[in-house]
């Protein structure tokens, strides 16, 4: 008589390599990581670094019964994106390239899903991995390539507004020239850390309160006009202040506050627009009830 054996209730089985792997995933990135999550914590332009992993993790969590559906298919082509994410880490810390290593961690986890998971529920995720990648500050390079043409376009939009009320000034570059103070648009002043939050901001408001992902795009894009002209407001806002209350005021607590004045406009902005985006297309035939 053949003798059944019945297997006791333990551990599953993906539990151990889950933790082998955690184990040496910490190994490989625990100093990048802490790296990574000082910047967030000490250099504002990217404090929102702490909020993109929770959203996308949320992300996930909304849409648990969906993928629990998704039948799991070992894909082995997922070795391939795990071998070319350690590929993007070693040229990343050969390289000194904090983008790089911080970025092949991404490619690692989404090797171990597609490896584990399939293809089928990476596409499902990629959304949720995509925005991962807003955590990541852009390498030196590409943020200096930026920063300093925002400084002259916001000095430039300034300077407009300024002559627009009727106020003298001159401009050499980046320093405006008030009667009675000088403002200097520095690197502080270019409106990155705005352009980076309301960007960031407008792709959790489209994802979350719009079907269309038209209208996402445009939302997206839109967060870039948005911010530069905020920000030009901003600091003709300060040249007011400075010209007919207090230069040292207006170089102080009003340029601060001022910040999330124009910040919170913006967002409104943002939500006018989408109205206006819906309407339109709604005109056209073509938004979603």
């Amino acid at each position: 008589m053949e003798e059944t054996r019945v297997q006791a209730p333990g551990v599953p089985s993906w539990v151990w390599p889950g933790i082998v792997l955690a184990i040496l995933l910490g190994y490989l990135y625990l100093g990048i990581l802490h790296r990574l999550i000082d910047q967030w914590w000490t250099d504002p332009n990217y404090s929102h670094g702490f909020f993109v992993p929770l959203f996308a993790a949320f992300l996930i969590w909304k849409d648990r019964r969906r993928l629990a559906k998704i039948e799991a298919r070992t894909a082995w082509s997922g070795l391939l994106v795990i071998v070319g994410g350690l590929g993007i880490l070693i040229c990343g810390v050969l390289g000194a390239e904090l983008f790089l290593s911080r970025s092949s961690l991404l490619f690692v986890v989404a090797g171990l899903v597609i490896y584990f998971q399939g293809w089928k529920f990476f596409k499902a995720v990629l959304f949720p991995w995509l925005f991962l990648f807003l955590m990541i500050p852009p390498p030196t390079l590409i943020m200096n390539m930026v920063t300093l043409p925002l400084q002259f376009l916001a000095s430039d939009l300034a300077t407009w507004f300024l002559q627009l009320l009727g106020v003298p000034v001159l401009q050499n570059g980046n320093v405006i020239q008030l009667s009675n103070m000088s403002l200097e648009v520095v690197e502080a002043c270019s409106g990155i850390r705005s352009l980076i939050s309301l960007g960031t901001l407008a792709i959790v408001y489209g994802y979350l309160l719009e079907t269309d992902n038209v209208i996402r795009v445009l939302l997206a894009i839109a967060a870039v006009p948005i911010a530069v002209l905020a920000n030009g407001l901003r600091i003709m806002g300060t040249g007011l202040t400075g010209l007919y209350w207090d230069p040292a005021k207006a170089q102080g607590f009003f340029h601060e506050f001022s910040g999330w004045v124009i910040f919170v406009l913006s967002l409104i902005t943002l939500f006018i627009v989408h109205a206006a985006l819906r309407a339109l297309f709604r005109a056209l035939g073509r938004a979603k009830s």
